[in-house]
């Protein structure tokens, strides 16, 4: 009995020793979690902004038609009205048909910068020289990009280029597409400044997060809907409305997106920079990108949204 005695008194004195101890220690060091940087080129597009109900204006598609048409020998067509991406660069978009072919030409926004066309390759697999448009040209099989001017052109057939697909196109199409965009850039280019007084309603927000007097502006309506972008050399803001889209691709993701606390329903993703959510009839993206990249959280998105939800959730 003695022995167990003397026995429990050891533990429990060797216990509260231990428990002291402990208690007195530096509690482990603590990891911040690793920042999520959105690592895309431009959000994804609402529905219907693909030329055929976009904002009018000048565009290289409408203005190099005719050109084509002779030198190809096929007939080339163009949507009438261009669109934005709200990327970084920034482009001015316009559809160019032939014969029943989709190809989207890009032309940067605002003057292009030392790494604009190595960031408008990024994913399009293997690169390789252009000569035939410049030292700095690359190509792809989904893509082209050169200069022109001061501006950067991307040229992207929807089925891509030397593929073997009903809607892909030749290399010497894309070179001579190219070829053509390049001469009608200069003459084509849309003013830095397109607003909505809708828009100027989050203007503060925007700037806030770009930490700069924004430099380019591109406010309009499709089909009601209304997108607004606000844009440096060194970040982009935008805010895009749809109506009646039927499905949020965004929600299809693996692994799922995480649910915001906004709309019914709502998502952010943070490797995307974005923010979209559903409210009747209504899907709204908010989407932001900086270069270089930074992290965007849910906080942010939402403040450059808040000035606008009356709207978005009437």
């Amino acid at each position: 009995m003695r022995l167990l005695v003397g026995t429990l008194a050891v533990l429990l004195a060797a216990s509260g020793c231990t428990v002291a101890r402990r208690a007195n220690d530096a509690p482990p060091p603590t990891m911040p979690p690793t920042a999520v940087i959105p690592s895309v080129i431009a959000p994804p597009q609402a529905e219907g902004l693909d030329g055929t109900a976009g904002a009018p204006g000048p565009q290289v598609c409408t203005a190099i038609t005719r050109t084509l048409t002779a030198k190809l020998r096929i007939t080339v067509t163009a949507k009438p009205n261009a669109w934005n991406d709200g990327g970084l660069p920034a482009m001015d978009l316009c559809t160019l048909m032939l014969e029943g072919r989709a190809v989207t030409i890009g032309v940067s926004a605002l003057p292009s910068q030392p790494d604009s066309l190595n960031r408008l390759m990024d994913g399009a697999g293997t690169v390789e020289k252009l000569p035939e448009l410049g030292p700095d040209a690359l190509i792809s099989e989904s893509r082209l990009v050169f200069e022109a001017g001061d501006r950067a052109v991307r040229v992207a057939p929807a089925g891509g280029i030397e593929r073997t697909t009903a809607a892909g196109i030749d290399r010497t199409k894309s070179v001579a597409i190219a070829l053509a965009a390049r001469d009608a850039v200069p003459k084509n280019l849309r003013p830095a400044r397109q607003a909505d007084e809708t828009c100027q309603l989050s203007n503060s927000a925007a700037e806030r997060f770009v930490q700069l007097q924004v430099q380019l502006r591109r406010d309009y309506r499709v089909k009601g809907a209304l997108t607004c972008i606000w844009g440096t050399f060194d970040a982009t803001v935008s805010i895009v409305e749809a109506f009646d889209q039927a499905t949020i691709p965004e929600s299809q993701r693996v692994p799922p997106p995480r649910f915001a606390p906004l709309g019914q329903p709502g998502y952010y993703l943070p490797e995307a920079g974005e923010l979209v959510f559903r409210q009747g009839r209504r899907v709204v993206r908010v989407s932001a990108l900086t270069n270089p990249p930074r992290e965007v959280s849910l906080d942010a998105l939402t403040t450059i949204v808040d000035p606008m939800l009356p709207l978005f959730l009437r």
